[in-house]
């Protein structure tokens, strides 16, 4: 009974699930240095924070893989933790303007396909029908995160390099359009099951 329960909880607290537990505590730690934007400490903070749990969203995966370690938690909760760290990254900064006027309408595009994803595969899974992420999705996840960063820095990045923050704000776009195209391909898999259904 002991040796059989093991390797369920050994693979719960794996180092690749462990990366995904630290990408979503990174989460309210983020959000709560972003409250000082005015700080150039506190968005230098906050940019060290998000760039760790930036790379460990590429780690997590891979070293699962590598080391096959994959687990259902570590499925669920990964797209989960990419999702809750953009978001909230993307609230705080147009909360304290460094996102404003047009181009809330690329945070709000990230916004809503990452919803609308989300419920894709909420319906595809009741159909046991899985939904991989494409090359263009994983594109489009490193591009919000880089832009994100850029936006982080804001202020205080300026004074390093000049044009931070409109650097940032240039990603955010692509990222947007990149999102738009990737959800399209996530919608018409779903609306073809929905045909065919």
């Amino acid at each position: 009974m002991t040796t059989t329960s093991a390797p369920g909880r050994s693979k719960h607290f794996s180092l690749p699930n462990l990366l995904t537990y630290g990408r979503v505590a990174a989460v309210p730690i983020v959000v709560g240095l972003l409250y000082w934007p005015e700080k150039d400490w506190a968005r230098w903070a906050a940019l060290g924070v998000f760039a760790v749990a930036a790379i460990t969203d590429f780690f997590d995966g891979y070293l699962a893989r590598a080391w096959q370690q994959q687990s259902m938690m570590g499925r669920m909760l990964d797209p989960i933790a990419d999702k809750l760290i953009v978001s909230a990254c993307l609230l705080m900064l147009a909360a304290d303007g460094a996102i404003g006027g047009w181009s809330l309408a690329a945070a709000v595009i990230i916004l809503c396909r990452e919803i609308l994803v989300s419920g894709l595969r909420e319906f595809l899974a009741g159909l046991r029908v899985s939904m991989p992420v494409s090359a263009v999705g994983k594109w489009k996840t490193t591009m919000q995160l880089i832009a994100i960063g850029f936006l982080i820095a804001g202020p205080a990045g300026e004074k390093v390099l000049p044009g931070t923050e409109m650097i940032g704000l240039t990603l955010l776009w692509i990222s947007a359009l990149l999102t738009i195209y990737s959800g399209w391909d996530y919608l018409k898999a779903g609306l073809k099951h929905v045909v065919e259904d």
